[in-house]
């Protein structure tokens, strides 16, 4: 008998592709599923262990819970056994919230809140001193101990530094029974009608009592109401003057400077908060940067005149109110709608962008009077503004958003908090310089942190110190040293997102769950690989059970437990080809066994790419941690650009380099990252950008429709004999458009039920049983198959089906060429794998006519590859540079590096110590450099294929 406790039974799983499997997965060991991409690896992971056991968790709610959240489908399978809580670690990137950071998703940031309000120094943002509280016995002590036997006025502050005529606040004054202010540092009796001057500014304090400090018990009680009264309309904080002296002195409950009496409220963590009203700065509402319309944009070409749309948001001349306005500011300040912009006055220039108020009188030649004019004027720097803030129209925000530049919050400057906020300390640091910190910095200041505090603050922090050590260990444990806490979470890459939700779980210490990871080793330099490898036998050592689908030679040959699903992909997949610890594995002739014990490799190129020997040059490139750089990318090549993670690749590649190009070819908007030059972009005619972002975000997207063949395929059954005699146009066989689609789900296939507190549920559409078309449309047949037939297809069955039509034949053959002959024509884009998703627009690409001229990013194109399928890309990749193109990849996989023809290196580490060109050359040459991590692992790999 097996014991269920010690294992997970899953028995007939038969979800996606998988044919009726039976599979016996080990508790609380590391358990790696490899297989061809496409062979079922998701299917079996995530699509049936993880969604049973999130069905079964649904279940435990009551009756009226589970109405809100429908029956989740219970995944085809007759049994699964041994199952304990499911958490699943996926690619989905994070939050795309701006106020997202790496600090609020692994909550270091809330521990640091705490930190800093109840163990923080608060000091004065005028004078630097501590700040002092007292309690009202305190203060009524030190007041008999300061001024015995001296006659003083004590004083509520309710106005400070600011203007205003104040009569209702007089008046409000009096009504409480006080009849004395000081104004500006002068007594006076409240009189009726009072008021003070508007335009300046005032400080206005209450006398609330005027006495002579005497030892005696009469005294202490009226003291101690006086002090009551003034706290109470002073705002928590009272002023003590001496007859006859202008020095006043200040006591408060708050937290307050003792010279010039400015308080903050008590702390809370709130007060630390960028996403809460009590700690966020007031102009950038905690986002750290504000948009700032530039004058510059708006008078793009200063050669210009008004009338030749020397304005550029206005064009050019035309009858409209606007350029009316324009022509009474052109009469008021003496110029023409046809003088340059150059030759307009300043003044003329700072009304047409702030707007102006006012009447002129002008003589009218002709007529011999006087005309009245006005200008009424909001300016156009001002309607920019106020479109952008207030417009509702996405398209009205974007046209705003072209005159203006994002710019860092000037109250701020980019901390994101108000100035209060600021000036609370522990150690001489205050919370935005701990959250500007790299992590691995940030570790190193609370190593000894304990040594700066003492007494109660000790006591509070330590606990604190103690949560916040672990979970920053956590961090550094899983290669993320180079991040920082305020670092926006939409920045991060799939990767990058998963490891630090896999810290998170780690932090939480949860003990007998079984975790789900789907490829944390992604955009994982090899040098981080191990630590990784190690964060996960952590997880399994406190008593977990982890299942990790990867591909990754390290992590297989370091599992407990690796099971090989296979042979192939797709209809040809979903079969257990072995299973058994990582030794078992080599034992058997599996595509993955014989790629990790040599028989099959990916070969070395006999030599490497001459190039057609020009280049394009990128120089002083300082965006992000990049330090004033100078790039060359030679054309006609494979480029690899690697180096450790955090280095910079990115920032170089896709946020300075892409958007320069894409400005210059095709006029993209996105702004570079600060550069100083680029040349020889007149060598390559187009740029294109393959990047994992996801090809569609509903069901109704689909490879077919993604890639344009459906067009093709729609035209094609239009022409058979029974379409032509129903007349039926391509229309017809769209699942987008009314006429031929099924009416009930309109064209989905699917139902949507939304759910109130979880994802939407897509359950299948009863009336026409997920074929998307109605029964007329389907009548139509091609070679016998009906249109909803032709999208059930997978490609490698389309490419036999479709061989005599050059048209659609030659699109579907680039789609096998990039391995993706398993998946179906129709499958559904939300289903498709990020490394699924990125071939589907490479062979997209590839299926347009090239200009032989073309420059190709690549961002990490091996993501979610088989060995064997890496193979296959590197084919079309590199029958992409024979024609003549340039490819770029940004990699970490040894088997693409080690085929480039040129290799660019950035480190030396990830974040503050990265962002350096270490060396370039070819991988050869690259091998000869001692101080690259790349070049350490690169030697093995070509050492190691050239002994085999």
């Amino acid at each position: 008998m097996i014991n269920y406790e010690e294992n997970i039974e899953v028995k007939g799983a038969r979800v996606h592709n998988l044919k009726n499997i039976d599979v016996t997965i080990p508790r609380e060991k590391l358990v790696v599923i490899t297989g061809l991409s496409g062979s079922g690896k998701s299917s079996l992971a995530f699509d049936t262990i993880y969604a049973e056991g999130q069905r079964r968790y649904i279940e435990t709610f009551s009756a009226y819970a589970r109405q809100f959240l429908g029956g989740l489908e219970r995944p085809d399978v007759d049994k699964i056994d041994g199952l304990s809580p499911v958490i699943a670690i996926e690619q989905k990137t994070t939050s795309k919230s701006p106020r997202s950071t790496v600090g609020t998703i692994t909550e270091v940031y809330d521990f640091l809140r705490l930190l800093f309000a109840r163990a923080g120094d608060a000091h004065s943002y005028n004078t630097g001193e501590k700040m002092v509280s007292y309690s009202d016995a305190q203060i009524k002590e030190l007041i008999i101990e300061a001024y015995t036997d001296k006659k003083i006025n004590i004083l509520a502050p309710v106005i400070k530094s600011r203007k205003g005529h104040y009569r209702e606040l007089f008046e409000q004054i009096a009504k409480q029974g006080f009849v004395k202010v000081r104004v500006d540092g002068e007594i006076r009796d409240i009189v009726k009608g009072m008021k003070v001057d508007r335009y300046k500014t005032h400080d206005i304090e209450i006398v609330i009592d005027r006495l002579k400090v005497q030892v005696s018990e009469e005294l202490h009680k009226r003291l101690a109401e006086t002090i009551n009264t003034a706290m109470y309309s002073g705002d928590n904080v009272l002023m003590v003057i001496e007859e006859g002296s202008d020095v006043p002195r200040y006591f408060s409950r708050d937290l307050m400077c003792p010279s010039t009496g400015i308080s903050y409220p008590t702390p809370e963590p709130n007060t630390f908060s960028f996403n809460s009203p009590k700690g966020m700065c007031p102009n950038c509402s905690g986002l750290g940067h504000v948009y700032e319309v530039n004058a510059d944009k708006i008078f793009p070409n200063k050669k210009l005149t008004i009338k030749t749309g020397g304005i550029a948001p206005l064009g050019e001349y035309k009858k409209s109110w606007a350029f009316k306005q324009i022509e009474t500011i052109a009469q008021r300040f003496g110029f023409g709608l046809t003088d340059p912009i150059s030759k307009i006055p300043q003044e003329a220039i700072d009304v047409l962008l702030y707007g102006g108020n006012e009447s002129f009188e002008v003589d009218s030649k002709s007529l011999g009077v006087k005309r009245t004019y006005k200008i009424d004027y909001e300016g156009i720097s001002n309607f920019i503004k106020n479109q952008f803030d207030q417009a509702e129209s996405t398209s009205i925000k974007r046209w705003a958003k072209e005159y203006m530049d994002k710019i860092k919050c000037p109250t701020c400057e980019g901390t994101r908090l108000k100035k209060e906020s600021l000036y609370f300390k522990i150690d001489d640091k205050n919370i935005a310089e701990l959250a500007n910190m790299d992590i691995a910095e940030l570790a190193n200041f609370f190593e000894g942190l304990e040594k700066t505090l003492e007494g109660n603050q000790l006591k509070i922090a330590e606990e604190i110190i103690k949560e916040i050590r672990t979970r920053i260990r956590f961090l550094l444990d899983v290669g993320l040293d180079y991040l920082s806490l305020n670092r926006s979470s939409k920045s991060l890459s799939g990767g990058e997102a998963q490891r630090i939700r896999l810290a998170t779980q780690i932090g939480s210490q949860l003990v007998g769950v079984l975790y789900i990871l789907d490829e944390p080793s992604i955009g994982l330099h090899q040098r981080d690989n191990s630590r990784l490898i190690k964060s996960l036998e952590s997880l399994r050592d406190i008593g977990n059970s982890v299942i990790v689908v990867e591909h990754d030679r390290d992590m297989i040959e370091r599992a407990d437990h690796v099971i090989d699903i296979g042979p192939k992909a797709g209809k040809h997949g979903g079969e257990i080809i072995s299973e058994g610890n990582p030794h078992d594995l080599k034992k058997h002739h599996t595509l993955t066994a014989d790629y990790i014990t040599g028989v099959k490799e990916i070969k070395v190129p006999k030599k490497r790419r001459k190039g057609n020997g020009e280049k394009i040059v990128l120089s002083g490139c300082t965006g992000n941690n990049l330090k004033n750089i100078t790039v060359e990318f030679p054309l006609g090549k494979m480029i690899g650009v690697t180096g450790v993670s955090g280095s910079g690749k990115s920032t170089l590649i896709n946020e300075t380099l892409y958007p320069i190009m894409n400005a210059h070819y095709f006029n993209g908007v996105k702004k570079p990252m600060p550069y100083k030059k680029i040349t020889g972009l007149e060598h390559i005619d187009k740029v294109i950008d393959i990047n994992q972002s996801p090809i569609g975000r509903t069901p109704r997207s689909n490879p077919a429709t993604y890639t344009g063949v459906f067009s093709e395929i729609r035209s094609l059954f239009t022409k058979t004999p029974e379409a032509s005699i129903r007349g039926y146009k391509p229309g017809r066989f769209s699942f987008n458009v009314k006429g031929g689609r099924c009416e009930t789900c309109q064209g989905g296939g699917l139902r949507v039920i939304e759910m109130n507190f979880l994802p939407d549920v897509y359950v299948e559409c009863e009336t026409c049983n997920g074929k998307r078309f109605n029964r007329e449309t389907l009548e139509i047949r091609y070679k016998g198959k009906s249109i909803s037939d032709v999208l059930e297809m997978t490609i490698n069955e389309a490419v036999d089906f479709f061989e005599l039509i050059p048209k659609i034949h030659r699109k579907l053959k680039t789609i096998q060429n990039v391995g993706l002959g398993y998946i179906s024509l129709g499958q559904q884009s939300t289903t498709l794998s990020g490394g699924e998703a990125q071939r589907i627009k490479l062979a997209t690409e590839l299926s347009k006519r090239d200009t032989g001229n073309t420059f190709y990013i690549l961002d990490e194109p091996t993501t979610g590859l088989h060995f064997e399928d890496i193979r296959v890309l590197m084919e079309v990749l590199n029958k992409l540079v024979d024609k003549g193109n340039t490819v770029l990849v940004i990699e970490h996989n040894l088997d693409v590096i080690k085929m480039v023809d040129h290799v660019i290196d950035i480190g030396y580490e990830g974040g503050r110590t990265g962002g350096q060109l270490i060396a370039h050359g070819t991988p050869e040459e690259i091998c000869k450099v001692k101080e690259s991590y790349t070049a350490e692992f690169l030697r093995k790999e070509l050492k190691y294929k050239a002994s085999k």
